[in-house]
């Protein structure tokens, strides 16, 4: 997966989350908890969703590095994906 397909993925998980939040207005060192409001909940939501669309196994250990879209860029295009 490259930089702008882990974009789009976590743009369209965070639509069905919070579909009010602009992934647009976050940079990529923002935590996105923060940024866009989000409670715990909405955050593991995100988190599962990334791994049931991006088809990848997300290690509980690897969730805080999911907290900035560079983050979540850097993750995915670093995995090979199975979905």
């Amino acid at each position: 997966m490259n930089a702008a397909q882990a974009r789009a993925l976590a743009a369209e998980v965070l639509a069905g989350i919070a579909p009010e939040a602009d992934l647009g207005t976050v940079g990529d060192g923002e935590d996105l908890r923060q940024a866009l409001d989000l409670d715990s909940m909405d955050f593991m939501n995100f988190v599962i969703g990334l791994s049931e669309r991006g088809g990848v196994n997300i290690p509980d250990a690897d969730t805080p590095r999911l907290r900035t879209l560079g983050g979540v860029v850097a993750y995915f295009s670093a995995r090979p994906t199975t979905g």
